[in-house]
């Protein structure tokens, strides 16, 4: 017997299904481009996960009971008491998202030559190093590359990669070693407890501090658990512990595995991190203790942060994301395997090996499916990959794919069902598309966000 989602449903949205000849208007109009489209021109929304979810009834009650103080609040506390609990960090600092954690954390650490190694970088992630004249090093295994390999953890770091940087660069360069939990661009894919036992033993050889970029942290706990030797009987939360005593620092996007719609924070064991990140914190965010969210977003985030702990939610969630994979892997459709925890990766090389690099397949296939469906996914390829900082050529990265990242707790399977059906009607017509798309303006960093494209004739 399949076991039911481990909610009920209190509150539905009317979503509207367009007409193909709309959404090629619409699609048009906003430059090719699916970030400018309006919600309301989408059906089915699968363009990202962050902030996305549905929240659940004691999160809006202790929005309710929120303290609003500037200064001090009682939400402040709870939220400083469940990353006590959980992550184990003494000293933390909110933010507004997860890129402001970066962008403060970074303006205190990251400086110009730096060199920041870990596995697959995200895009903000990249481009907040990137910003500073720092270089990010990508150190993930090879057979993440590999979207047919079926290695339990393709977020892990390659411990030879990692060494020979940190072995070749005088002290000083590196200011922290990053982890990706999951690791969101090599296709949500988790980082074993192993492979961040050896991470930490290398950082400890070279002095140099651990941050986990902390997105996803339950999904990979969720993984570790079913899938690592010696992990079947340990409860989420103690895994967590485990993972993040291996740690220095973290940065969250609380708008994942926060469970909240806008949320993010610093945490750190070391004082004098703290207390430099806190200027950044004031300048970029507001006072320390609210750092640009309202009382009630720190309690729903203090809420949230206990939930998705929870393993009935994490099955129902990971389980949702599979059943969209594997029902996409028996009609010969190519994605990242094996499926990650939060989304579903398009092997966009594979889908539409017709058209160039240069034209950019990944973005032309998300294209394709909005027109089709009325489904926005995003591109996870060269337009994220953004130009190379010093020579301005278009970087090629080794994966080029449309992400379908599912909201926490939004859709049902039968949303899946029409996702699957609409992936097969364009894979069934892949060998009629051979052309793709060309940049008319694009934004010196961050590009993917804002660019405007028109289709090559």
């Amino acid at each position: 017997m399949s076991t039911p989602e481990p909610y009920k449903i209190k509150t539905v949205e009317s979503i509207y299904q367009s007409s193909i000849s709309e959404r090629q208007k619409w699609i048009k109009d906003a430059s090719y481009n699916l970030f400018n489209l309006k919600s309301q021109q989408v059906f089915i929304d699968l363009l990202t996960d962050s902030g996305t979810g549905a929240m659940s009834d004691k999160q809006w009650s202790a929005m309710m009971s929120a303290d609003e103080s500037y200064a001090g609040s009682r939400s402040h506390t709870l939220l400083g008491k469940a990353v006590k609990d959980l992550f184990g960090f003494p000293y933390f600092l909110p933010t507004h998202q997860g890129r402001a954690a970066e962008n403060v954390l970074f303006s205190a650490l990251v400086s110009e030559g730096n060199l920041v190694p870990g596995n697959t970088h995200f895009d903000t992630t990249k481009g907040h190093i990137e910003f500073r004249k720092a270089k990010a090093i990508d150190c993930t295994i090879d057979e993440a590359f590999d979207t047919h390999h079926q290695h339990p953890f393709k977020g892990n770091i390659d411990l030879k990669k990692l060494e020979t940087v940190l072995a070749s660069n005088p002290k000083g360069e590196i200011p922290f070693i990053i982890v990706t939990i999951t690791c969101n661009s090599a296709g949500g894919q988790p980082v074993s407890m192993e492979n961040m036992r050896s991470v930490r033993k290398l950082a400890d050889q070279y002095n140099i501090p651990i941050l986990i970029d902390s997105a996803r942290f339950a999904e990979n706990a969720y993984y570790i658990k079913t899938r690592e030797d010696g992990y079947r009987e340990k409860d989420i939360r103690e895994i967590i512990g485990e993972m993040y005593a291996m740690a220095d620092m973290m940065t969250l996007s609380a708008k994942k595995d926060g469970l909240v719609n806008i949320g993010g924070l610093i945490a750190c064991r070391d004082e004098t991190v703290y207390r430099s990140a806190s200027t950044f914190n004031i300048m970029f965010e507001g006072f320390i203790s609210y750092g640009g969210l309202a009382g009630r977003d720190m309690s729903a985030l203090a809420q949230g942060l206990y939930e998705v702990t929870e393993f009935p939610y994490l099955e129902s969630r990971i389980k949702q994301v599979a059943y969209l994979g594997e029902n996409l892997l028996k009609l010969g459709i190519p994605i990242q395997e094996p499926v990650g925890g939060h989304a579903v990766f398009l092997n966009a090389l594979e889908f539409l090996p017709n058209v160039p690099r240069e034209e950019f397949p990944a973005q032309t296939l998300a294209i394709e499916l909005y027109m089709e469906s009325g489904i926005r996914g995003v591109e996870i390829g060269t337009l994220m990959a953004d130009r190379d900082p010093v020579s301005r050529e278009n970087r090629y990265p080794a994966l080029e794919m449309v992400r379908l990242a599912l909201p926490r707790r939004t859709y049902t399977n039968n949303h899946m069902d029409f996702v699957i059906e609409a992936v097969k009607r364009v894979w069934t017509r892949r060998e009629n598309i051979s052309r793709g798309y060309r940049i008319t303006r694009e934004a010196p960093i961050l590009r993917h966000f804002t660019i405007e494209l028109e289709p090559v004739e």
